[in-house]
């Protein structure tokens, strides 16, 4: 790849990269990009929305203020600067804009989702501003839309549909795919019944009504503060408690939150960051199982996961009977007494125990085990056939998701303020419950022991879930093979695009070596713990260095073929647009 100067000497070609989506995923990439040493590079970036680099969970409009992130700042991997130190150096009034106590600021508290926003753009800015300084051009094109991509002859080409003006198309040696999750923009589907509670503002215009909401976790617990902050007030009595006020007129609000067990989460615990190394179940022990290639590699690394969890806490292990505690029979164990106990009186003791660890420098070592474990363990779930794979997701997923999906404090003394109001309550569906959602009437029926439970509105608050390849919205690229189905026409298979080490789509077609697929919904399939803040980084990390890389000689070798495929339909011959 390089042109003749007048001179004589061969030049280099500017690598052209474009990033489709500009949230948490693009940032880390982008972040990992420039700590490498890179080819001259022309980057553009792809977002849909008026303004890049906030990402979906963090953006105005999307999100009500009163929704807290679920990551302690300690745990934000720094940028350009760590959270704190960001925070730090801003105005008092921009903080308390915010909703943020200049006064509070502290490496474990957690944060608004709209302050993490803010603290993205900043980043995102000054990362635009890193690159541009060393010679690198970037276009950042917002409100614009990628309709398509399909593999040219020297490339991979966009169709862009900016929301203003005609389409067009843009060819690039490289493609990040970072859409992030997915969600109707309008999630108000039928009247009364919601496919999920993003974007907030559509919660805003629920009328004070019995509401139902399927979860009882994170995002219920987002869906549940949005709803109470339209009828009510949290009045913080002190730095421990919280009240709710019921607004006058909205008298007939109340809650219920369903889940399968009915739990709530467990309040954020003590623990050291970054995380200790584990002992037995530690990555190198896991990828030899993997090297193996052995139908039992599920039991024997949950083999690995008893021992390691032995070790870190005996007294815990004899409590449960671990040692003849059974794939099939941890979880049940694990959860044994909190389903067996009222939630709120649970969550009140729970966030007691954890608030006194916190003060006391107190790790729970069982709790600590498992939170590690879970990314070790993450590494079997793309080796796993689909029957093994369906054992990990129903028995060893749900307590991973328990320990490293835990709350805000102020998250639970939100739900216990709700309850003692009268305002919440949890019920378990159980495994034989059913959702009515297209009956006569608003909102849903729930059906559960032959009883049936009418909420004029519903909500649907489980979080994302893994997205079918028939929904991937690059249709020339399934066409093409680029793209092929992680199920392999298992209709039980994981959902979603079949991705190797490097993110790349696993394909018999060279041009998927310039393609990168970070799009959550469509990798969750076989890769369950890629959520959030740190999966965002981790996998910036290693796309970020893979961009830096020379392109692969069998990827350049696709003219002859990619030609003779349709690029779109009724389009000409794309042509290169610089930057």
């Amino acid at each position: 790849m390089s042109q003749i100067h007048a001179t004589g000497v061969p030049a280099l070609m500017p690598l052209s990269i474009a990033f489709v989506g500009a949230g948490p995923t693009t940032i880390y990439t982008l972040c990992a990009l420039l700590g490498e040493e890179i080819l001259p590079a022309e980057i553009t970036i792809f977002e849909e929305q008026p303004r890049a680099g906030l990402g979906t969970p963090y953006r105005p409009g999307w999100n009500d203020p009163a929704m807290l992130s679920n990551i302690a700042s300690i745990e934000i991997p720094p940028i350009e600067e760590t959270l704190i130190a960001w925070l730090e150096r801003q105005p008092r009034a921009r903080l308390v804009r915010l909703g943020i106590d200049p006064d509070q600021i502290d490496d474990h508290a957690f944060y608004p989702r709209l302050a993490l926003g803010e603290y993205f753009l900043d980043q995102f800015t000054a990362l635009i501003a890193r690159a541009r300084d060393r010679g690198i051009t970037v276009e950042i094109a917002t409100r614009c839309r990628v309709l398509d991509i399909a593999v040219v002859a020297d490339g991979l080409c966009l169709s862009v549909g900016p929301a203003k003006g005609a389409s067009y198309q843009r060819t690039f040696d490289r493609v990040v795919l970072a859409t992030g999750h997915r969600w109707p923009e309008e999630p108000e589907v039928r009247p009364g019944y919601f496919l999920s509670p993003w974007p907030a503002t559509a919660l805003q215009r629920i009328p004070a009504a019995r509401v139902g909401i399927r979860g009882s976790s994170l995002t219920a617990i987002d869906a549940a503060v949005a709803l109470a902050v339209a009828h009510g007030t949290f009045i913080e009595i002190d730095h421990q408690a919280i009240d709710y006020r019921i607004n006058p007129g909205a008298e007939a609000f109340d809650m219920t939150m369903m889940s399968r067990k009915g739990l709530l989460p467990e309040a954020d615990f003590h623990h050291p960051v970054p995380y200790e190394p584990l002992a037995i179940c530690t990555p190198e022990a896991v990828n030899r199982l993997i090297e193996e290639q052995c139908d039992t590699l599920l039991d024997q690394s949950y083999a690995l996961f008893k021992r390691e969890l032995a070790h870190a806490d005996p007294a815990y292990a004899e409590q449960v009977g671990l040692e003849s505690l059974a794939l099939e029979d941890f979880a049940d164990r694990y959860f044994a007494d909190r389903v067996a106990a009222d939630q709120f009186a649970w969550a009140e003791r729970n966030l007691a125990e954890a608030r006194a660890n916190y003060e006391a420098g107190v790790t729970v070592p069982w709790r600590y085990a498992i939170l590690r474990m879970h990314e070790v363990l993450a590494l079997i779930a793309p080796h796993l056939d689909a029957d093994a794979l369906d054992r990990f997701n129903h028995y060893l997923k749900p307590v991973f998701v328990d320990e490293y999906a835990t709350v805000p404090h102020v998250s639970i003394e939100r739900m216990l303020a709700l309850h003692r109001a009268g305002r919440l309550s949890v019920v378990a569906l159980g495994d034989g419950a059913r959702i009515d959602t297209h009956g006569e009437e608003s909102g849903a029926t729930v059906i559960r022991n032959g009883d049936r439970e009418h909420y004029p509105v519903f909500i649907e608050a489980t979080g994302q879930r893994p997205l079918a390849i028939d929904t991937f919205p690059f249709p020339t690229l399934l066409e093409q093979k680029v793209v092929c189905d992680a199920a392999e026409g298992d209709e039980n298979g994981p959902k979603g695009v079949a991705i190797d080490e490097a993110f790349h789509p696993v394909s018999e077609n060279p041009a998927a070596q310039r393609l990168y697929c970070l799009s959550i919904p469509y990798i969750l399939g076989r890769h369950p713990f890629i959520q959030g803040i740190t999966s965002s980084h981790e996998m910036g990390n290693i796309v970020g260095a893979e961009l830096a890389k020379p392109i692969d000689a069998d990827a350049t070798e696709i003219g002859a073929r990619a030609s003779e495929d349709r690029p779109f339909e009724g389009a000409e011959r794309p042509q290169q647009i610089s930057a």
